[in-house]
């Protein structure tokens, strides 16, 4: 790691992060050691310079030439280390990610988790029979308003394809449009065109209120894949993403190969690749505009090598994500990941510990978005309100345990064991402790805790039954309001909006 690269990552880690919501700072879980570190970074930075990218358009081939790039005698492109440090070294470390209201902005970088949702799931599992069936744009604003009831849920990227929606253009702006009117926090979409950007941002001006305002809080991410592993750029996804940096929007470009079918089997290669993709990813970003907001996900997928399905459950992609988090905080660079990706069909013990233990290491690591992390199910290809519900439960757990044990002189208070046990003998009528049962302390509001008789009592309910209740709960509130009567009239009129009022 060079001394340029080290001071940016000291930079990074030091630098103050400010959030409107509670602080969980991760990255005590460091599953390499920074010479690992510096090794994986050291061949990504080979990988660019000797055996490079193919598939950039001619425009971003121009300006990556100008910038120090250079075409092997096959056509492929390289990156010279110098010219990533340099796009390094103007990259923001952090970027704030505002929401449609100011309360629910978030900082991204140094280090503060965030979860939320992600994927572009085509089923959805119906709670009433238990049967999967095609996902609609109905469903899409279900699951968004059950992430805005979700407080440990902090950002939504549409979960679900609505397939009841056949044309492309119609497909992104209806998305676009129910994933901004069921929440105010930060969302994230994808698109099927780059020709669709542009209109999209158009309606999000018409709810700010204002041309331009959405230049000035771009409470959407652009959700890109900027490359086709191994090494090879999207065409289109590169068109997006100068369409979106042009639009004022933050995108968010991820290198997501497959170990043993896209990239290479072992993890560090794995890793080693994709961190070389998203290095590729930043350096087309810095030629359209230096210093850009950008955020990088780095998603190791895994394959189960005996059928070369994805497995997004198992231990290997909670490990290899952890140390994408790490490898992304390295380098200095804001970050994603994915976690969660249970391969359970069902809500059940094994999506449980798949969730648990994934979600729980690549926050422990210090992942600034953890992707995919609730709600879904089947490896990322169902999903389901009531499944968000659980997960956010278990993400509140999961916060908490990041934000770890206090030790001070409040927290070590002699003079307070002298008095309870010269005393009371307990600290139930300790001030003390009232306090801090509002504030150390995480209360479940679905996960049970009753004693058993307690339990038989009310019926034997399941976490499953208080899901159940909690979204019919949710779903029969009444809406967010922060997209104003006359703002959705007049996108109405404007744009072809397939939800009902």
């Amino acid at each position: 790691m060079t001394r340029r690269t080290q001071n940016r990552r000291a930079r990074a880690e030091t630098q103050p992060v400010a959030t409107t919501g509670p602080l969980h700072v991760g990255g005590a879980l460091k599953p390499l050691s920074t010479a690992e570190a510096d090794r994986i970074v050291g061949h990504a930075f080979d990988i660019l310079a000797n055996v490079g990218m193919a598939g950039l358009p001619d425009a971003a081939t121009e300006r990556a030439s100008s910038d120090g790039a250079a075409k092997r005698s096959d056509g492929r492109l390289c990156f010279p280390k110098d010219m990533i440090l340099r796009a390094l070294d103007r990259a923001p470390s952090q970027v704030n990610l505002p929401g449609f209201l100011p309360a629910r902005d978030l900082r991204v970088g140094g280090g503060t988790v965030h979860v939320g949702t992600g994927g572009a799931a085509v089923q959805v599992l119906d709670a009433a029979s238990g049967i999967y069936r095609d996902s609609h744009l109905a469903d899409l604003y279900d699951l968004m308003r059950v992430l805005e009831a979700s407080p440990n849920i902090h950002y939504g990227l549409r979960p679900v394809v609505a397939r009841d929606l056949t044309d492309p253009f119609e497909l992104d702006v209806n998305s676009a449009f129910a994933c901004m009117k069921a929440t105010s926090k930060p969302i994230g979409i994808s698109f099927c065109e780059a020709d669709h950007i542009a209109p999209i941002v158009e309606m999000f001006d018409m709810a700010l209120g204002a041309p331009g305002a959405f230049r000035e809080r771009p409470f959407c991410m652009a959700v890109i894949v900027h490359v086709v592993p191994p090494l090879t750029f999207a065409a289109e996804g590169i068109q997006m993403l100068e369409q979106a940096v042009q639009a004022g929007m933050i995108p968010q470009i991820c290198s997501a190969g497959q170990a043993g079918a896209t990239s290479p089997v072992t993890l560090a290669g794995a890793l080693a690749q994709g961190m070389a993709e998203c290095l590729a990813g930043l350096a087309v970003v810095d030629g359209l505009q230096r210093g850009a907001p950008c955020i990088y996900a780095l998603m190791p997928f895994i394959s189960d090598l005996r059928t070369g399905a994805m497995s997004g459950g198992g231990g290997e992609a909670a490990i290899a994500n952890a140390a994408a988090a790490q490898l992304l905080a390295h380098v200095g660079l804001p970050s994603t990941v994915s976690a969660g990706m249970t391969d359970s069909k069902l809500v059940d013990a094994q999506a449980g510990y798949e969730k648990g233990y994934t979600v729980a290491l690549a926050g422990h690591a210090g992942a600034d978005m953890i992707n995919l992390s609730v709600g879904m199910l089947g490896s990322i290809m169902v999903a389901s309100p009531e499944a968000m519900v659980i997960d956010d439960d278990m993400c509140g757990a999961i916060l908490r345990s990041i934000k770890g044990i206090e030790v001070s002189d409040a927290t070590l208070d002699l003079a307070a064991v002298e008095r309870v046990v010269t005393q009371d003998g307990h600290y139930l009528g300790e001030a003390e402790t009232l306090n801090r049962m509002k504030t150390d302390y995480y209360y479940p509001t679905l996960a049970d805790r009753q004693s058993v008789d307690d339990w038989i009592d009310a019926g034997r309910p399941s976490v499953w039954d208080r899901a159940l209740h909690r979204v019919a709960e949710i779903l029969a509130s009444p809406p967010a309001t922060h997209l104003s009567s006359e703002a959705e009239a007049h996108i109405r009129d404007r744009f072809p909006i397939r939800l009902e009022r």
